[in-house]
């Protein structure tokens, strides 16, 4: 099949299952149908995005015949709901991160899409685009010698209202869930399986984190310095290695550049394709044509990994869901 063959349903219809909608389409692919618990939004994005068919409910759209993989969009609080319900309809799953609430929930999901012999992903963009690739291929290459040290903070420069979702802890709120997942999944990306977590945060009154403080440290020696927060807009990485670094000045979640610094030699930037949701999905389309039930770019056993690090991250600060 090729990727235009192969349908997406997309379950929710906020933000980012409109630009997922506006990528994947841009690209070649197509996405068969829509579903949400409000059949007139599912209607609206429907006409919107020109979607043959829209459906009222989760069970609908997991069941739709026409539909072969199913992007779930809904927050983070609904991912592991909505996901179970799919896979036992038989349906393939790329799942919006942060993948599920904790770790509980996520292995649970692996378990079950591994039972049903069923494809699974999170959708870390991240991971997939030409930017992180290119910058791993470097690394692989020696560029920068061994990496020793991560440092990567994601800030939105946003003061939300009390009532609003990253301020409720009934849906997952805070920083560390929507934000905090970035530089986590980017130093594990680079460093592996942290042995030690240390964590500090500021609490909302709501009981969800403002803003936290991460150190991860690792068998190699090597030490990553993480932060999240929804005020302070920041969103830059540093990769140092024993004989360069890589710098990511702004945007290292979504980045098409970055600058290659080694000694005895200017500064190199480095450009790629501009970044996109396109590329997880064209990862998933190129897993289903090859038969594989998880990706070697977005594995699952890294999924589990971050998801690890962010229950004991949230132990530490003292926020529960």
């Amino acid at each position: 099949m090729s990727a235009a063959d192969i349908r997406w349903g997309i379950l929710a219809t906020g933000g980012i299952a409109a630009r997922f909608a506006e990528d994947v389409q841009a690209n070649g692919m197509t996405v068969g149908a829509v579903g949400s618990r409000t059949p007139q939004k599912a209607e609206e994005f429907a006409q919107r995005f020109g979607i043959p068919r829209a459906w009222g409910s989760w069970s609908e759209l997991a069941n739709d015949p026409g539909v072969d993989v199913v992007y779930v969009a809904t927050p983070h609080s609904h991912h592991h709901e909505a996901s179970l319900l799919c896979l036992r309809a038989g349906k393939p799953l790329l799942v919006e991160k942060a993948f599920t609430l904790d770790l509980a929930q996520a292995q649970d999901l692996v378990t079950t899409a591994r039972s049903l012999d069923l494809f699974l992903m999170e959708a870390m963009w991240t991971r997939t685009l030409p930017a992180t690739l290119r910058m791993l291929e470097l690394i692989g290459n020696g560029a920068i010698g061994e990496v020793t040290a991560v440092q990567a903070a994601f800030g939105l420069g946003v003061d939300f209202e009390p009532s609003h979702r990253l301020r409720d802890p009934l849906l997952g709120g805070g920083a560390l869930l929507d934000l905090g997942v970035y530089p986590v999944t980017f130093a594990q990306l680079l460093l592996g399986t942290p042995h030690h977590v240390r964590a500090w945060s500021h609490l909302h009154p709501e009981g969800t984190d403002a803003r936290t403080g991460i150190v991860l440290g690792f068998p190699t020696g090597a030490v990553a310095t993480l932060y999240c927060g929804v005020s302070g807009d920041v969103r830059a990485a540093t990769v140092v290695g024993t004989r360069g670094r890589i710098e990511f000045p702004h945007g290292f979640h979504a980045a098409d550049r970055f600058v290659l610094h080694r000694p005895g030699h200017p500064p190199e930037e480095i450009t790629t394709k501009a970044a996109g949701l396109q590329y997880q999905a064209a990862e998933v389309v190129r897993c289903l044509q090859l038969g594989l039930k998880e990706s070697p770019l977005v594995p699952l056993e890294a999924t589990l990994s971050v998801m690890r690090t962010l229950d004991a991250v949230r132990a530490q600060i003292g926020v529960y869901y």
